[in-house]
Order: structure tokens, then C-alpha cells, then sequence
């Protein structure tokens, strides 16, 4: 049961926006912040398990890391969405291999979305009681990896469409009304749609929203500007975050067939998403039925903006899985066609080395989406697993265009028809998509410390704010009297915490590397707490500022975490290849985090693993479109 909204003028301030005006910003700064902070929290309250109880909160903050929540069973053997899911991967096999995807703009062309959506491909995410086929979302995520491998494109508009558009506001936020009326219309693909966000001023700092809706008799007239919308042609269906009333609210707008003086599209160039219209929006009174205002049970229209965010970042993970396999199945021919002083580069030390690091990044982006997606199934939020699951994806994506696939290939990268010079900025751009990755990493710590802040360093510091103590002093009797509650609460936690057990549960048949990583990340897991706490009662009140600190913490948990979810989901795998990947995955974070260099046995298992996966033991390769060598010689 969700709470009632808070009447106006009576809503209590959010733990940013108090941590914001004890810190000495100013009010209009902390307005902002605080509404930011107020709209996560409302998110959060819509969920079974809250960011509070999700696996890495309570790994961190509980002193032991509950394994159980680490692990995704395995997916049950067929669903009936499947079928959809086979019927559209044939769709775009058979026009991928006829040169019919795409129309004369080199946009998914209007055939194909068409015969996507007589096979039932826009409906996936949408209840069959509206036409959809209701695939869970653990199966939906597994599939754009399968589908991005054939076109990338055609599974990011999945993405878009179900994820972030109209359809995942709707499921969660629409009247019965609404979605009767609006839903079938998505499932059907009559109208793919999008989700209207950014303005020109307006992106990380979603509090500076200007696109305003008026009531006018039953209607909304729209006026503002839109940009980077991915998605977007005349005659769709989006999602618009719009102020009403001073208040950030979201209308679901038809668009009209064609421009008009109400609608304009703005045209710009744009080098990532080639494949995809990526426009800017002009409205002027553009009108929007009344009935299509939706109202969250509590909060505003950046709840509504926050809420399918956690999907659509999975989605980019998953996309990230399957462009790094396209690298893989296309780095592999070439290695063992290109010869250097008479061997094939495949035999070099350097070259296995990124083979090898290659199939580990699979192995954690594989892993992060098949363990966030199965806890958006199981009611959790999953803010903290799915800014993981961005972040590393997009850097793995990164990483592995640049420093394997195109190094490996050297100057016939930059060809003409190259997989790599043709779509380099579709691999970097993801670390921008779904919120840039360093700031998602200081959302990430926020969230992390939040109820530790509100539990311990709030109350410390509205008693230092009560007895009007600016620059606490501990070694000042005066202020220790004055504070000696709310230190005592804490000093309890912290002497708690020195005299914590070690963390030593593990998983029966767990593989002995495995176990070694696991018990290491366990370890980097109670050092985590109070490396978080020990930053909160340095910086106090001025942490905020402290945004290279926040980042540089924020990552080593996010370090340990994927270490801990990828060798858990190589146990449930099963198999030689993934273990091995997963083991070198955890070497390099381990090493990361501590800062060792790479030992001579670790060059060893890397050849090994390299030298199993030019033999065909990659198995998840199968099917993987490969393109002919360029420049034979």
C-alpha cells in the first residue's frame, strides 16, 4: 500500500535537502537536490524490496553477504513468450541476410517494424489482458542479448519502447483507464514510442525542466522544447515530462501524422545511433487530451522519469554482452589469418591476453543481467544493481572496442565497412545513455549511504546546527558533552563493527579459485562500511563536494560486487570456459583494488583460457554473424 501524498506545504524535507542546508548551500540549491532525493524515495516506496534490502545494501551494511540473493536460478525451460522471441529473431535474420532492414535514411525501415509487430515483438513487456505477451523481464533482457547479435538497433528499440517509452509508465503508473485504452495500441505496434526527457537544459539536472502543459477545458497545451530523443518520428506515441503547475508531471502524447504548427521536429547530426531517429522536439500548444495525465500514487513526474530508468539500463548491459560477442566471433578469424614473422598472431601473448579478457567482460556483463533482471522479477527496485550493471557494461563496451577489438585489427579499423569504423560511436555512447557513468556513481553512493547518513550523521549533525557548533572539535569537552548522544549511538556502530566476524560463507562445489575471490570480495565488503562511514565523518556536511572521493569509493564497491555476482553465476553455469572467464574477470578487479601487479601464473591462466577459446570452447559464439576479412593479402 502505497502512502498518500503529503498535503502542500506540509512535506518534510528529504535527507539531501537537509544535508544541503546544514552544509551551507544555498536554498535554491537545495530545493532542487531535495526534490531530486524526494522523487527517489517515492520510487522506492512503489517496491516490494527496497533499495534498503537490496543485496548490496545489505552485503555492505550487514556484515555478511547474503549469497542466496547473488545468484539467479536457472531460467525455466520455455515460456510462452517465447515464441515471439523466435518468430522476431527469424525476422531479423532472414532481412539482415537480404539487405532489408533498414530504408533509404538507414533507419529501421517501416516494413520491418511492421512484420515485427505481426509477430507480436512491441508487446512483449505488455500483459496479454492488453495484447502483449507478458515475457517476464528476466527473459525479455536474455533475449536482446540474442537479438542484438543480428542488429543492434532493432534490440535497443526494444529497449526503448518497452523499457523507457510509453509502455513501462503505462504498466506502472496508468489508470485502468489508460491502459486499456493505450496499451493494446503499443502491444500492436500501431505506435512505437519513446520517452521525452531531456531538454537543451535539462539532463543529469532533471530540476531544470522548462516544457510547461496548461490546462486549457480538456486538454493540455504544450510548450518547450525536447532534445536527444531517441526513437521519434511523427505519427508515435511518447512518454512527455512536462511542469504543471510548477511541478514536473508526465502526459502520454500522440503524436501527430506530419509537423505542424503545434509540432516540429529539430534535425541536427548526430554520429551515435545512426541506425535509429534521434531528434529534438519543438511544441507550441501542442494539444494532449486531459485523460492522458499520469498520476503516481504519490510523488510527481520524476517518480514516473526514475522508474523505468533500472530497466532500460539492464537493457544497455545486455547490449553491451552482445556487441562484445560480435567482437569476439570477429576478432577470432582475423587472429588466426593475420601472421607476423611467420605465426599466426593468434599464437602472441599479447593477443591471447585480450582474447582472454574479452570473454571475461562477457562473462560479468552476462552476469549482471541475468542477476539484476531476475530482481525486478522478484519486486526489487534494484537502483544499486542496475546502475552496476550500466556502468560496467558501457566501460566494458568501451574497453573492448578500443583496446581489443581495434588493436587487434590495427589500420583495417578504420576501413570503410569495418565493424569498428563504422559503429565507434554506438560502442562509446552507451557510457553517456541512461545517465553518464561517473555521475550514476555518485547515485550510486547516495543511495548506498543514505539510511547510514539518516541513521547516524543527521542526527549529529542537526545537534551540531541546535548548539550552533560550526567546526566540531572532538578534542573540545564542550562539543563532545553537547553531542555525546548521537556520537554514543555511533561510536556503538563503529566499535561494532571492529569486533565483526570475518565473513566466511561460501557455496558447496564452489570452484577453488572462486572461493578464493569469493572470500576476498567478502573481506572488501566489511572494509567497504567503514571506508563509507569513515569518508561520511571525515568530509561530514561538506561530502557532497566531495564528488572524486564519492566516485573513487563509489567504484571499489561496485569492484567487489561484480566479482561476487560473476563467479556466482559461473558456479550455476557450470562449465569450463565460464569459469575460467570468471576467474580472470576477478583477478583484474582484484588487482584493481588492491593495486598488485599481474603475477606470472596469471599470464599463464590467461593463455589457457585464450588458447580453449581459439578451439571452439566459446560455445555462446554459435550463430554470431562474422564478417569477411577485409584487405586479404
Amino acid at each position: 500500500m502505497n502512502p498518500a501524498p503529503e498535503a502542500p506545504g506540509t512535506e518534510t524535507p528529504s535527507f539531501a535537502e537537509t544535508a544541503m542546508r546544514m552544509g551551507g548551500k544555498s536554498e535554491e540549491e537545495s530545493r532542487r537536490m531535495g526534490a531530486v532525493d524526494k522523487a527517489d524515495e517515492q520510487v522506492d516506496r512503489l517496491f516490494r524490496f527496497q533499495t534498503s534490502n537490496s543485496p548490496i545494501h545489505k552485503a555492505i551494511w550487514d556484515g555478511k553477504v547474503p549469497l542466496d540473493l547473488f545468484q539467479a536460478p536457472p531460467p525455466p525451460a520455455s515460456l510462452p513468450c517465447d515464441n515471439v522471441m523466435n518468430q522476431s529473431l527469424a525476422i531479423i535474420q532472414r532481412r539482415r541476410d537480404a539487405s532489408a532492414l533498414r530504408n533509404q535514411d538507414k533507419k529501421l525501415s517501416s516494413e520491418t517494424i511492421d512484420e515485427l509487430a505481426g509477430a507480436g515483438y512491441w508487446g512483449l513487456l505488455i500483459d496479454p489482458k492488453y495484447g502483449g505477451s507478458g515475457a517476464p523481464f528476466a527473459r525479455f533482457a536474455s533475449f536482446l542479448i540474442k537479438m542484438g547479435l543480428y542488429d543492434s538497433m532493432t534490440s535497443a528499440m526494444a529497449s526503448v519502447h518497452g523499457c523507457i517509452g510509453a509502455v513501462d509508465p503505462l504498466r506502472t503508473f496508468g489508470s485502468e483507464e489508460q491502459k486499456e485504452r493505450l496499451l493494446p495500441v503499443l502491444a500492436t505496434g500501431k505506435r512505437i514510442s519513446a520517452f521525452a526527457l531531456t531538454e537543451p537544459c535539462a539532463g543529469s539536472d532533471l530540476t531544470a525542466l522548462k516544457t510547461t502543459a496548461t490546462l486549457v477545458g480538456d486538454h493540455y497545451e504544450v510548450t518547450g522544447e525536447k532534445l536527444f530523443i531517441t526513437n521519434i518520428v511523427p505519427g508515435r506515441m511518447i512518454g512527455l515530462v512536462v511542469v504543471i503547475d510548477g511541478k514536473p508531471a508526465v502526459l502520454i502524447a500522440e503524436l501527430p501524422n506530419a509537423e505542424n504548427d503545434e509540432f516540429q521536429i529539430v534535425r541536427y547530426g548526430l554520429y551515435a545511433l545512426k541506425h535509429a531517429y534521434n531528434v529534438g522536439m519543438k511544441f507550441n500548444k501542442f494539444r494532449v487530451p486531459k485523460e492522458n495525465l499520469l498520476i503516481p500514487p504519490s510523488g510527481d513526474g520524476l517518480t514516473i522519469a526514475y522508474h523505468g530508468l533500472n530497466l532500460g539500463r539492464l537493457a544497455l548491459c545486455a547490449g553491451a554482452s552482445a556487441s562484445m560477442r560480435v567482437f569476439l566471433a570477429n576478432m577470432l578469424p582475423w587472429a588466426n589469418f593475420r601472421r607476423t614473422y611467420g605465426q599466426s598472431i593468434e599464437t602472441r601473448e599479447l593477443v591471447k591476453r585480450r582474447i582472454a579478457r574479452l570473454a571475461a567482460l562477457i562473462a560479468g556483463t552476462d552476469a549482471l543481467v541475468a542477476w539484476g533482471s531476475w530482481l525486478i522479477d522478484q519486486g526489487y527496485r534494484g537502483e544499486l544493481e542496475c546502475i552496476i550493471a550500466k556502468i560496467f557494461g558501457s566501460e566494458a563496451q568501451k574497453e573492448a572496442a578500443i583496446e581489443l577489438f581495434m588493436k587487434t585489427h590495427g589500420g583495417r579499423s578504420f576501413l570503410h565497412g569495418h565493424l569498428f569504423g563504422d559503429n565507434v560511436h554506438e560502442y562509446l555512447a552507451p557510457c553517456i545513455y541512461e545517465g553518464e557513468g561517473e555521475m550514476l556513481g555518485m547515485a550510486f553512493f547516495k543511495s548506498l549511504a543514505k539510511e547510514h547518513g539518516k541513521t547516524y550523521f543527521e542526527p549529529i549533525g542537526k545537534a551540531l546546527q541546535a548548539n550552533q557548533i560550526k567546526n566540531f572539535n572532538p578534542m573540545n569537552p564542550s562539543h563532545l558533552w553537547k553531542l555525546r548522544g548521537e556520537l554514543s549511538t555511533y561510536a556503538k556502530w563503529s566499535l561494532g563493527r571492529k569486533f565483526l566476524g570475518r565473513d566466511s560463507a561460501t557455496v558447496p562445489g564452489l570452484d577453488p579459485k572462486l572461493a578464493e575471490h569469493l572470500q576476498f570480495a567478502q573481506d572488501m565488503c566489511q572494509k567497504h562500511a567503514v571506508e563509507l562511514s569513515n569518508a561520511m565523518s571525515k568530509h561530514q556536511l561538506k561530502l557532497a563536494d566531495r564528488q572524486c572521493r564519492i566516485a573513487e569509493l563509489s567504484q571499489r564497491v561496485q569492484d567487489s560486487i561484480v566479482m561476487i555476482v560473476t563467479l556466482m553465476w559461473a558456479h550455476g553455469q557450470k562449465k569450463e570456459i565460464a569459469i575460467a572467464s570468471a576467474d580472470i574477470l576477478c583477478q583484474d578487479l582484484r588487482r584493481k583494488l588492491t593495486g598488485e601487479r599481474p603475477s606470472d601464473k596469471y599470464f599463464r591462466a590467461v593463455g589457457d583460457l585464450a588458447d580453449k577459446i581459439i578451439a571452439g570452447g566459446f560455445e555462446n559464439l554459435a550463430g554470431v554473424p562474422r564478417q569477411e576479412i577485409m584487405m586479404r593479402y
